[in-house]
């Protein structure tokens, strides 16, 4: 089948996610800069936040570019990775709320992992599906980077129980480390256009 509407409800959900997110932020009542100091751990999770569901955005339209079928099987993987993405918002807010408390920042660092575990799951599903998805099979590889991801989530996991401001650098490095887009797929996707004209 098609994967049109798989891209259409995935975008309409991320845009959704992203406007929870920020219908979350409160506006002081005072009319001064120093009005929003009390803010900022709220300021710096929605910015961390943000930048995770982009990422997430960015790069699930760039895999769907490489890829010309889904399955029944596929959908279920796709939206299991939009189930985990949408507690975002949540451990958004109360990991900002609690100004990066034990308890906020290691459920956010759950759903960090568990968005990457499920990303993964798709990408794999989509490689399985298809000879005709082949294309995201060659550019995906050994995806070292995103195992390494993985591997980086739990470490923030584990050291958010001694120091949650720890925890918090961990997925901060993580985030820089996707910020750029998967450039494997946009780079295997322009080769088959050249090779094509």
């Amino acid at each position: 089948m098609g994967k049109n509407r798989l891209e259409a409800f995935s975008d309409g959900v991320i845009a959704i996610i992203i406007t929870i997110m920020v219908l979350e932020l409160k506006v002081p009542h005072e009319a001064d800069f120093k009005a929003l100091i009390p803010l900022w751990p709220i300021l710096m999770s929605y910015v961390l936040s943000f930048i995770y569901v982009g990422i997430y955005w960015n790069n699930h339209h760039h895999m769907l570019h490489a890829v010309e079928e889904v399955s029944g099987s596929i959908l279920w993987a796709n939206l299991h990775l939009l189930f985990w993405l949408s507690l975002i918002p949540f451990v958004t807010a109360w990991t900002g709320e609690n100004h990066f408390e034990t308890a906020p920042t290691v459920a956010y660092g759950i759903v960090l992992f568990m968005c990457a575990m499920a990303y993964s799951l798709l990408v794999r599903r989509l490689i399985q599906h298809h000879d005709k998805n082949a294309k995201l099979a060659e550019a995906i590889g050994d995806d070292r980077k995103g195992k390494i991801s993985l591997v980086l989530y739990l470490v923030g996991i584990a050291v958010s129980w001694f120091a949650a401001w720890l925890g918090f650098l961990v997925y901060v490095g993580v985030a820089i480390m996707w910020l750029i887009p998967d450039r494997r797929i946009e780079k295997k996707v322009s080769e088959e256009g050249r090779q094509k004209t």
